[in-house]
């Protein structure tokens, strides 16, 4: 699909090499089409490296799609230079106003920090209940599904002895989910995370439709019977080096890593790991968009809002 983006956006350049059609705000302004909507919150360090990894997700289906950037607060970023954050991304009192077909909320390296310690929890907590009554259907993404969890239900965070990292086999659980559909019946997606999900806690606590589950990593991928939270406890998005890339910076730090599992070859850190996920979530971003998106959001932005405060209502 041609994605909808700022025309000096370094994720641009980067897609465009792959062939990605990527379609400039300039351009898209001389077609008379009405594109979804997808707002992103980005709480990860390396932003730009994020914005590529969802954007080349959000890349495979017809449809078009006009992406927004939101950073949860405007301090300085160690890892993504200060022009690129005031060029591209909106702070949440810009948006605040606007209704989105969909939105994403990514993970951010806080596995080990109690969420009354986390800066912007309170900031976090608003923009999820926010996105109630704003956006069609939200997806999280590591981190993100537990304050999403926290918000929404409640439930206390669970932690891990050790970090999960790897490449873990999944099995679907449900037939027939729109979500699922073109999955394998087993699959495989990374995890990097202290975070622990348990089947039956979240059954337990919440009633969430629980898609696709782990024996080693838990449950990886859930959603409300309404459609409107998707809860993805990996990272399907991530690029064939990027857990390589946290490993060696784990390594430097002295925190004595474990070998992402099943990830190099043979186990072998000496040897380039290749991406074995790409497929998946490529289909689970495009069923999202399409199934949980598109087919259940309104024509008019500006009914959405009204759509959802009338079915609370009742």
């Amino acid at each position: 699909m041609p994605i909808k983006i700022p025309d000096q956006l370094p994720a641009a350049a980067v897609l465009g090499e792959e062939n990605i059609f990527v379609m400039s705000e300039s351009r898209a302004v001389t077609q008379n089409i009405r594109p979804l909507r997808v707002l992103i919150l980005n709480l990860m360090p390396k932003k730009i490296e994020t914005e590529i990894q969802l954007l080349r997700m959000l890349s495979n289906t017809p449809l078009q799609v006009h992406v927004d950037l939101l950073r949860i607060d405007d301090r300085d970023s160690r890892n993504t230079p200060q022009a690129h954050l005031e060029n591209f991304y909106h702070d949440f009192e810009q948006v605040r106003g606007n209704n989105y077909d969909g939105m994403i909320i990514t993970g951010a390296p806080l596995g080990l920090v109690e969420f009354e310690d986390v800066v912007y929890w309170e900031r976090i907590g608003e923009i999820i209940r926010w996105s109630h009554e704003h956006v069609t259907s939200t997806l999280f993404l590591c981190w993100a599904v537990q304050a999403a969890l926290k918000v929404l239900y409640g439930m206390e965070k669970q932690t891990r002895g050790e970090k999960l990292s790897g490449v873990y086999h999944h099995q679907r659980l449900v037939d027939h989910e729109p979500l699922l559909r073109g999955f394998d019946d087993e699959f495989v997606a990374p995890h990097s995370r202290y975070a622990a999900f348990d089947g039956d806690l979240i059954r337990a606590q919440t009633d969430l439709q629980i898609f696709a589950e782990s024996e080693e990593a838990g449950v990886y991928l859930a959603a409300t019977r309404d459609c409107r939270q998707v809860f993805v406890t990996g990272h399907p998005e991530y690029d064939a080096l990027t857990l390589d890339q946290e490993y060696h910076r784990d390594l430097e730090a002295g925190l004595d890593p474990m070998v992402p599992v099943n990830y190099y070859p043979h186990n072998d850190p000496a040897r380039p790991p290749r991406a074995t996920w790409r497929s998946h979530g490529h289909l689970l971003f495009s069923n999202w968009l399409n199934y949980y998106v598109y087919q259940l959001t309104s024509y008019r932005l500006e009914d959405i809002g009204k759509v959802f405060t009338y079915a609370n209502k009742n």
